[in-house]
């Protein structure tokens, strides 16, 4: 069964990634290392099928970083809400399993979306559904439907922001529509 065939340019971020990784396997970022892993990277881009990461072609640099600014912040607040947890509650802290669809088929999105959140103490992705773009994540302190409806809130806000920095022209749009539609809802 043959492939259809990727475009370099397509296929570009994933050659110069197996390269950054190859490095920071081997511990040794000098020319010669990285000139072998850039041959490697081929090899495996030619000999095994890695289905192509479709990248939208922007990068808000403004909208980054005060996302990473804000990542950082709900880093540190959740690690000592997880101590607190922790040490107040100890076994009685009660957690579940939520289902949290995204509104980005991208798998590029998803994929970013559950690696921020596995990265904030407190939650963690254990499924992914990439037909429904949904997560499943486990998550800490969930006592009922409205701390249910705050972790989906927060995941999606997430996305969005994600969305935000590096989602398609189209994504972006339907994010705006989106607001639009909730503060004329709000405003009724």
């Amino acid at each position: 069964m043959s492939r259809k065939p990727i475009s370099f340019r397509t296929e570009l971020p994933l050659l110069i990634w197996l390269v950054i990784v190859w490095g920071a396997l081997w511990q040794d970022f000098s020319p010669g290392n990285l000139l072998f892993g850039a041959l490697i990277a081929v090899v495996v881009a030619k000999l095994f099928y890695l289905p192509p990461v479709e990248l939208s072609g922007r990068f808000n640099v403004l909208r980054a970083i005060p996302f990473a600014a804000l990542f950082l912040a709900k880093v540190v607040a959740a690690s000592f809400l997880v101590l607190y947890l922790a040490v107040a509650k100890g076994p009685k802290v009660r957690s579940a399993v939520v289902e949290v669809p995204l509104r980005s088929h991208s798998d590029l999105m998803v994929t970013a979306t559950g690696h921020v959140i596995s990265l904030i103490p407190g939650s963690l992705v254990v499924e992914v559904d990439r037909s429904t773009s949904t997560l499943y994540l486990h998550a800490l302190n969930i006592y009922n439907e409205a701390d249910v409806a705050k972790i989906r809130r927060e995941v999606q806000n997430i996305e969005a922001g994600l969305i935000r920095i590096m989602g398609t022209p189209e994504e972006v749009e339907e994010l705006r529509d989106e607001s639009r539609t909730g503060m004329e809802g709000a405003a009724l």
